[in-house]
């Protein structure tokens, strides 16, 4: 006869007044985790208690109940009904669901409860959350009712709403949760799966590679291009992904064509307004190679004067600068309400003097104007330059006569033309001389100024302040006016142009500076070659020199060029910038992916951050794929000074971070907060992120 299986018998459960309640020691909690008391009391006030206590009668000496229950298990739930009933939300006599325990040992109770108790899959709380909102509840109400930030929420509706086939790796731990959160980057579930099956296959899995598998081929946020038409691309419906886990600069706009065909079109249109202008030609580009303007003559404008309201307001706001400024020269720190007044005025004075420029209609004919996007997105109209083939004929003053009118005689003095049979006679025989006067003969004239050169080489030789006076004056002609040849000095001169691109060489800072302090010349020369000696004569000898130093910085080239043997050049380029102390990186260089990193090979990488952050920061990217070795090393080397050997500067010692400094931004602080669920991260640049990231435990995320 079969033995009967015992039958198990469950604890009583019953409700106890919370008066008659007692925290037990033999609760083997001691260390604070999870949810704090705050938030469990509010989450009690909310949902009321959704988990019974476990308790055990206090026996008196003799074994009797004492009418008392200790909390072995359950501590937490007990404080935060301790702490509601303090603050006068429950009563002291309110019934407590218990599971009364006599048997066995109360530190048993306290252990088992809460070792045997499963963590939630963090997969589990994702859908949780999908769930709720999709019975309506608001992305804020959620975050209200679980004691999180709704970015966190935001967060955890994200990754649940990964790739149904992604998920399913990711609950039998297929992957990581590093790896889901770089899938939620792209809302394209059929290109997640792709990247998934790419990835299984190669070598580098790490959350980087999937991000930029999943972008590849969108348009940052941060590019001209965006920052130009995203309004435009919003509007007409385009889509942009963002990464709500990493730092994404704005996201990424995915649908390229369409950004492009609106940038475009908002080219054209604000062309419209610059054609109606009067320009012979408006060229439209997103952009334009830097030096696109040499050998174009650019045309001065004026700046539209002011009105009589306008140079009235100049006046009272600059003398009520100068009065501000004097009664508190003596204060060693400006009163707030008068550094914003300053601040106020310096901004007005700036709008009234930012006029539209005026240009002679006549030059307007010949001239044209480019329009593309700066570096900020902003719309760039450079005006009035001239082709060549667009210049009004020149005509020479002799050709001119006293009526004005074009005269059309030869050199000689005759028409042009065939000569009269009187004018004919042969070679051998001279022409008859008369009493009138003729040009000098060339042979003759050529003889002359022969003499003449040779004196004036030797006047000018010991006359350096003339010499130096001449060299100025053509070398102006050269660089900003049409031609050249209004001067007997034989120097050539010439505005280098660049035979390569470098990634955004036109919107560098010493780009515009360059730019900046050439058109500040051009509006202080003559507009007429003639006029320009006149006008040199008349500048100070700091302005000349000025003016001078400029001409001649147009003329260095200091390009290597690997069709160009020119090594005495390169090494006297390397001992001027040795002469003028030139830093790279004060000038705004940065080690970038796209100006160094993403080009060079990857031993060069280490070595550049080996060098400016020492060995610790060089091994903890020695293991990293090319492209995502090439990005840490971009946020490692930001700021720290280095520079690539064709950039240093002879005799200039580059100084990098210590290596304590090094050390720390090699690494990255994990901080965790009250809430399990939720950590800060501090990246290499110093800025704080939320993640949703676990403990040691990868599914602890969403345990509490």
């Amino acid at each position: 006869m079969a033995k009967a299986v015992q039958k198990i018998r469950l604890s009583a459960s019953r409700d106890i007044p919370f008066n008659q309640l007692i925290l037990s020691q033999a609760n083997v909690r001691r260390i604070k985790a999870g949810v704090s008391i705050e938030e469990l009391a509010a989450d009690i006030a909310r949902r009321t208690l959704l988990q019974s206590l476990t308790v055990r009668p206090v026996l008196d000496e003799t074994g009797a109940e004492t009418g008392m229950f200790e909390v072995p298990a359950g501590g937490r739930r007990y404080r935060a009904l301790e702490l509601l009933v303090q603050r006068k939300r429950l009563s002291q006599a309110a019934p407590v669901p218990c599971v009364v325990r006599t048997e066995g040992i109360a530190e048993e109770d306290s252990l088992a409860e809460n070792v045997q108790r499963a963590p939630l899959h963090p997969l589990d709380q994702f859908r949780a959350f999908l769930a709720l909102r999709e019975k309506g509840q608001s992305e804020e109400e959620i975050a209200a009712a679980f004691f999180v930030g709704v970015a966190v929420v935001r967060q955890r509706l994200r990754l649940a709403s990964v790739s149904a086939a992604l998920l399913d790796v990711y609950a039998e731990d297929g992957m990581t949760l590093d790896q889901l959160m770089a899938f939620s980057v792209s809302p394209d579930h059929e290109r997640q799966e792709q990247v998934w099956e790419a990835v299984q296959r190669s070598y580098s899995k790490e959350p980087y590679q999937i991000r930029r598998m999943l972008t590849e081929g969108a348009v940052r946020a941060s590019d001209k291009r965006a920052q130009y038409a995203g309004e435009n691309y919003l509007t007409a419906g385009g889509e942009i992904m963002r990464d709500l886990f990493e730092r994404d600069d704005g996201g990424w706009l995915r649908d390229v064509g369409l950004l492009e065909r609106l940038v475009a079109e908002k080219l054209e249109r604000d062309a419209e307004a610059v054609w109606a202008e009067g320009w012979k030609w408006v060229e439209v580009a997103t952009d334009f190679p830097y030096g696109h303007t040499y050998g174009l003559r650019a045309i001065v404008g004026e700046s539209a004067p002011l009105t009589d309201e306008e140079a009235a307001a100049v006046t009272a706001l600059q003398a009520e600068a100068a009065e501000l400024e004097e009664t508190y020269a003596a204060a060693e720190e400006l009163p707030e309400e008068a550094d914003r007044r300053l601040g106020e005025i310096e901004t007005t004075l700036e709008a009234i003097e930012d006029r539209p420029t005026i240009y002679d209609a006549g030059e307007i004919a010949h001239a044209g104007a480019f329009v593309s996007i700066d570096g900020s997105g902003k719309l760039r109209i450079e005006r009035g330059y001239v082709r060549a083939e667009d210049e009004p004929p020149v005509i020479e003053p002799e050709a001119i006569g006293q009526d004005g009118e074009i005269s059309h005689e030869t050199e000689e003095g005759g028409e042009s033309g065939a000569r009269s049979a009187d004018d004919r006679s042969s070679p051998s025989e001279p022409a008859e001389e008369d009493d009138g006067l003729r040009p000098l003969p060339d042979k003759l004239l050529t003889e002359l100024t022969a003499h003449r050169t040779l004196a004036l080489r030797e006047a000018i030789g010991a006359d350096p302040a003339t010499a130096y006076l001449a060299v100025l004056h053509m070398l102006c002609l050269k660089l900003f006016y049409r031609y050249g040849l209004d001067s007997c000095l034989e120097i050539e001169a010439k505005s280098v142009a660049f035979s390569a691109q470098a990634p955004g060489l036109a919107d560098t800072g010493v780009a515009l500076r360059v730019d900046d302090r050439h058109r500040a010349w051009l509006g202080q020369l003559p507009e007429d070659s003639g006029q320009l000696w006149d006008a040199l004569t008349a500048f100070d000898t700091d302005s000349r020199e000025a003016l001078f130093a400029h001409c001649v910085s147009l003329t260095v080239n200091g390009v290597h060029e690997a069709w160009s043997r020119r090594p005495k050049a390169l090494a006297h380029a390397d001992r001027l910038a040795e002469v003028v102390s030139l830093d790279m990186v004060a000038a705004g260089w940065t080690p970038g992916v796209d100006n160094f990193l993403g080009r060079v090979t990857k031993a060069r990488i280490v070595d550049a951050v080996r060098e400016a952050k020492g060995e610790p920061a060089a091994g903890g990217i020695a293991h990293l794929k090319k492209g995502e070795m090439a990005v840490s090393a971009e946020r490692l080397l930001a700021g720290s000074g280095w520079l690539p050997e064709p950039l240093r500067t002879p005799g200039r010692p580059l100084t990098f971070a210590s290596p304590e400094q090094a050390e720390g931004a090699a690494q990255t602080a994990v901080v965790e907060t009250a809430a399990p669920e939720c950590a800060t991260v501090v990246d290499p640049d110093g800025d704080q992120r939320d993640l949703v990231v676990g403990r040691s435990d990868p599914h602890a995320i969403a345990a509490e």
